[in-house]
C-alpha cells in the first residue's frame, strides 16, 4: 500500500522533535527521501536523520529560520536541490511562543507568533510551487491545531488565531492549486504530549485537557503519524483536498 513512498521527495519543516520528527522517521522508514528541517535543535535533528538512515532510508539536514521569508525560500530550494526535486511539503514548524494574555501582548510577541505559524506556511508553500509543478503533481500538508476550532487555552489566543489562518488557507490553496494537480490538506492535532506542551502547559492544564477526551488519554506524536501518512499517500487520499483531519481522541467532534 505504501510502496509509492519509495523515492518520494519530502521536506518536513520543524522536524527535529515531536510530531515532525515522528512523521519524518515514518516516511523515511517507508523509503521516502526526507529533508529534515530545524532552526536551533541541530542535535535532535541529526538524530532523526541518523534514525532514517539506519532504517535504510535517505535523509538530509536543512537548517534555517522558517519564519523569515528569505530563509523559508532558501530552505525549500535547498531541500529540492538535495532531494533532486520535491513531491511533498509538510509545513509542520510552529510554536505558541509562550502563553500571553491580550493585556500583555505587544508587537514583538504578535510578530513572533504570526511569523512562525502563519507567514512560514505561506512563504514555504509559495517557494515549493515551482518544484511541485515541475514534478507534474504535488502535495502539501499543513499542521493545524484543535485550537483553531476551540479558541485555544488561556494565553493561547494568538496561536489559536494563527492556526485558524492555516485552516482557512488550506481550503483556499486547495481550490487555487487543484488545476496544477497539487493537493492541499491539514492535520489538526489535539493535546499531544510533546515538547510543545512541556514548554507551555503545566500538569494541571494537561490533566484538565485529558478529562475532556473521550478516549481517556492524551495523544502522542505517534498517534498523529497515521493522518499524515494517509494524506501523503495518493492511493489512499488522491481524491481528498481542502480537508482538515482532526486527531484528538474525540475531544472535538465538529
Amino acid at each position: 500500500m505504501f510502496d509509492e513512498m519509495k523515492g518520494k521527495r519530502i521536506l518536513v519543516t520543524g522536524s527535529s522533535r515531536g510530531i515532525g520528527a515522528a512523521v519524518a522517521r515514518r516516511l523515511g522508514g517507508l523509503g521516502a527521501r526526507v529533508a529534515v528541517h530545524y532552526h536551533r535543535s541541530e542535535g535532535p535533528a541529526q538524530a532523526v536523520c541518523d534514525d532514517i538512515r539506519q532504517a535504510g532510508g535517505e535523509a538530509f539536514l536543512i537548517q534555517g529560520d522558517i519564519s523569515r521569508t528569505k530563509e523559508a525560500t532558501a530552505i525549500v530550494d535547498q531541500a529540492a536541490e538535495q532531494l533532486g526535486g520535491l513531491d511533498l511539503l509538510i509545513n509542520n514548524a510552529g510554536d505558541m511562543q509562550g502563553r500571553v494574555s491580550l493585556d500583555e501582548m505587544d508587537d514583538d510577541y504578535y510578530d513572533r507568533v504570526m511569523d512562525l505559524n502563519a507567514r512560514s506556511v505561506v512563504m514555504a508553500s509559495r517557494a515549493a510551487l515551482p518544484h511541485l509543478r515541475q514534478a507534474g503533481a504535488g502535495n502539501i500538508i499543513h499542521t493545524g491545531s484543535i485550537a483553531a476550532r476551540n479558541g485555544g487555552g488561556t494565553g493561547a489566543g494568538l496561536y489559536a488565531s494563527a492556526k485558524g489562518f492555516v485552516t482557512t488557507l488550506t481550503r483556499n490553496m486547495a481550490k487555487e492549486l487543484a488545476s496544477d494537480n497539487i493537493r492541499v490538506n491539514a492535520v489538526a492535532p489535539g493535546v499531544i504530549t510533546t515538547d510543545f506542551h512541556a514548554r507551555h502547559s503545566n500538569d494541571a492544564q494537561m490533566e484538565a485537557a485529558r478529562a475532556t477526551i473521550p478516549q481517556g488519554r492524551l495523544g502522542s506524536a505517534e498517534d498523529c503519524v497515521g493522518a499524515y501518512l494517509f494524506l501523503a499517500t495518493d492511493a489512499l487520499s488522491g481524491y481528498i483536498t481542502g480537508q482538515i483531519i482532526e486527531v484528538n481522541g474525540g475531544q472535538l467532534m465538529p
